[in-house]
Formats: C-alpha cells, sequence, structure tokens
C-alpha cells in the first residue's frame, strides 16, 4: 500500500503539465472548431455564392484546405522543431486568420477554395502536438495525448449546432468572419495562455519516414484516420440537403436537427469509452466503432427517403465517429517507439488532413455523376476495407 501510495503522485499531472496540457488542448479545440464550422452547412449554404450549386466544385472549396494541410503538416512540425512551437503556430494561425478573411470578402466559390488553401497552408496539428510531448513525462503523455483527441469531437459536436445559427444570424460570409475571429482567439492562446516549456535536444531523434511506413499498426491507424475524415466529408455533402428535402429544413433551422442528434449521440458514446477505458478493451472498442460506421453507412442508402430512420442512423454515426476520434490519437502516441513518436503523429495528421480533402472531393464527384445513394455505397464499402484492416491490429494495453 505505501509503494501505491508513493508512486502515484508521479502518475498526476503537475500544475505546469496541466496547464500545459489544457491550453493546448483548447487551442487545438478552437482552431479545429474555426474548420468544422463550414462542413455542416456549406453543402447548402454555398448555393447562394456563385458557381455554388455544381457540387464538385462545392466539395473542392469545401475540403481544399485539408490538401494543402497534408502538404505542410510534417515541413511545418520539421520547422518548429527547429525554430520553436510558438513562433509556427502564431504564423500558421495568421494564415488561417488570412484565408477567413478572403472567404468572408467573396461572392465565388472558387475564391472560397483559395482562401480555404490559404488556411490548409497554416498546417500546425503536429506542432501542437509535439508541443504538448515537449511539456509533458511519457507516463502521463497517452492522457493529454486524449485531451487533444477528445477536443476533436466535441468541437465538431459544436459546429453541428453554431454553424447553422450563425448562417441563420448573419448569413454565409458571417460564418466566414466567425470562423477568423476563432483564429484570432487561437493566436492569442498560443501568444499568452501556454506556457513556455524547455526542450531537451536529447529527445530529438532523428527518424525517417521508413521508420513510420515500415510500421503495420501505423500503417492501419493512418489508413483508419483517411477513411474516418473522408466518410465524414462525403457524409456531409449530402446530409444538410436530405434533412432539408426531408424535414423542410433551411440551412439556419438544420441545428434543431443536429443539436438532439449530437446529444443523443453522446449519451451513448460516453459509456462505451468508459467501459473502453476500464476494461482495456482498445482494440475491441476499435473494431466494433468501425463495424457500427459500416453498418450505418450500409443502411443509409434504403433509409435515405425517410426523415426519422436518417435521423437515427446519423446518431449512430456520430456515437462510433466520436469513439474513434478519441481513440485513435492515444493508440498512436501509444504504439509509436519514443524514438520516432512525433514523425508518426505528423503522419497521421497528414493522413487526416487527406481524408478530408479526399472525401470532399469525392463526395461532390459521386452526388454530381449518381446521386447521394452512391456516395452512402462508397463509404460503406471503404468502412468494409477499414474493418478488415482493423482486425489485425495487435491488442494493446493502455
Amino acid at each position: 500500500m505505501a509503494r501505491s501510495s508513493s508512486s502515484s503522485p508521479a502518475l498526476r499531472l503537475t500544475p505546469l503539465e496541466r496547464r500545459s496540457s489544457i491550453s493546448l488542448a483548447l487551442l487545438f479545440a478552437t482552431r479545429m472548431l474555426g474548420l468544422f464550422l463550414l462542413t455542416p452547412i456549406f453543402a447548402v449554404a454555398a448555393q447562394t455564392l456563385v458557381g455554388g450549386h455544381d457540387p464538385v466544385r462545392v466539395g473542392l472549396a469545401l475540403g481544399a484546405y485539408g490538401l494543402t494541410q497534408a502538404i505542410m503538416q510534417i515541413p511545418l512540425g520539421m520547422a518548429s522543431d527547429r525554430y520553436g512551437r510558438r513562433p509556427v503556430i502564431v504564423f500558421g494561425m495568421l494564415l488561417f486568420v488570412l484565408g477567413g478573411v478572403l472567404c468572408a470578402l467573396t461572392n465565388d466559390v472558387d475564391w472560397v477554395t483559395v482562401g480555404r488553401i490559404i488556411q490548409g497552408l497554416g498546417a500546425v496539428s503536429a506542432a501542437i502536438t509535439a508541443w504538448i510531448a515537449d511539456a509533458t513525462r511519457p507516463e502521463v503523455r497517452t492522457r493529454a495525448m486524449a485531451m487533444v483527441g477528445g477536443s476533436i469531437g466535441i468541437s465538431f459536436a459544436l459546429s453541428l449546432v453554431l454553424s447553422p445559427m450563425l448562417v441563420g444570424a448573419f448569413g454565409l460570409s458571417g460564418l466566414f468572419w466567425a470562423i477568423s475571429l476563432l483564429g484570432f482567439v487561437c493566436l492569442l492562446i498560443a501568444m499568452f495562455f501556454v506556457p513556455a516549456v524547455p526542450r531537451s535536444e536529447a529527445d530529438i531523434v532523428q527518424a525517417s519516414a521508413h521508420d513510420v511506413l515500415a510500421h503495420r499498426d501505423l500503417l492501419r491507424l493512418n489508413f483508419g484516420v483517411f477513411c474516418l475524415h473522408f466518410i465524414l466529408m462525403a457524409l456531409f455533402m449530402v446530409t444538410p440537403g436530405l434533412l432539408g428535402r426531408l424535414g423542410d429544413y433551411n440551412s439556419a433551422s438544420l441545428w434543431k436537427v443536429y443539436l438532439p442528434v449530437i446529444l443523443l449521440s453522446f449519451v451513448f458514446m460516453v459509456p462505451a469509452v468508459f467501459y473502453t477505458e476500464t476494461r482495456k478493451v482498445h482494440k475491441y472498442a476499435l473494431e466494433w466503432a468501425v463495424l457500427g460506421l459500416a453498418v450505418v453507412m450500409g443502411v443509409l442508402p434504403w433509409i435515405s427517403g425517410w426523415f426519422w430512420p436518417v435521423a437515427a442512423a446519423l446518431v449512430g454515426f456520430f456515437v462510433a465517429f466520436n469513439i474513434l476520434e478519441a481513440l485513435q490519437p492515444s493508440l498512436v502516441s501509444h504504439v509509436a517507439p519514443p524514438s520516432y513518436k512525433g514523425l508518426a503523429l505528423g503522419f497521421y495528421n497528414t493522413a487526416q488532413s487527406l481524408g478530408v480533402f479526399a472525401g470532399s472531393l469525392a463526395g461532390g464527384m459521386l452526388v454530381r455523376a449518381s446521386g447521394p445513394s452512391m456516395v452512402f455505397w462508397v463509404c460503406a464499402m471503404l468502412a468494409v476495407v477499414w474493418l478488415y484492416t482493423a482486425r489485425g491490429f495487435k491488442d494493446v494495453r493502455l
């Protein structure tokens, strides 16, 4: 008993670790909220823009930031190693604000694409993750990473409710101004609220891309986050218009659907996460959540003519999405060897960004070519492939 008591303080976050983890999770969540705000509403709201009736151009505008994020994620992560985390993140958030202002000032979907490309150039996810690693000891780092992973799900949940409200009150331009304001808030957090922490040069180990690409479990997790965000973005190329037609909702009132959907999903998701953590069944939680995703997407083509079944399917989708969004970053942090943990997280964030871009563009192309049902079928097949790869994941004990 004495041994347990003496060792327990080492497993607690120190005041500096707690402040750093909370402020960096808040920074990450605020930035992701700014990126997510467009997703639940843009497929409908873009119809007010020149060129906004073309699903492919809308999909490209929605996902363009994902492509430039994927390109810049690792270079900016490496720059943060050389020049420091804070300067790189401040630079990235300045680009984010600039891109948002350009989107707010235009009435053309193609210029929105340009603005989103500029926003994506400020790819600071890897730098934020590395800052968390700097600020925490290895034995509590997974807990700090889980804060960031959980913040992504919370950010998307908030975006579902806030996005239609902002568009209803201020229009699409007002939504982009709100996104730019969130970027400015991130700038303030990075400059004034995240404490400075020393970086040990001994922790910077040279690793190659081959080290990450040769690690099968990391490849599975990278493929998984690509699939998850592909499915998310493709789904929301269809969902706003579908709900609008079935339930007679406009872009300003869609929050009345999204709010109960997301609240119900949290009711089911929280016990599932608690069970996963207490029973240490992360591999099985991963498999069951992916299976749930495949089932939801496979059912949607058959029920897409009725409002309430679609709403129920969305609840199931967000239960699985939130579980996977919180679970996978922790798994990456756990299975990656310490010698290239930062590079592994960089590749993970890159795969996520590529999923955003590919899902938005493919969703728009599929809608224009074959209609919404084809989007659901493609996402279902992708989830099945993901399930097959996830079954090969080694059992882990976090």
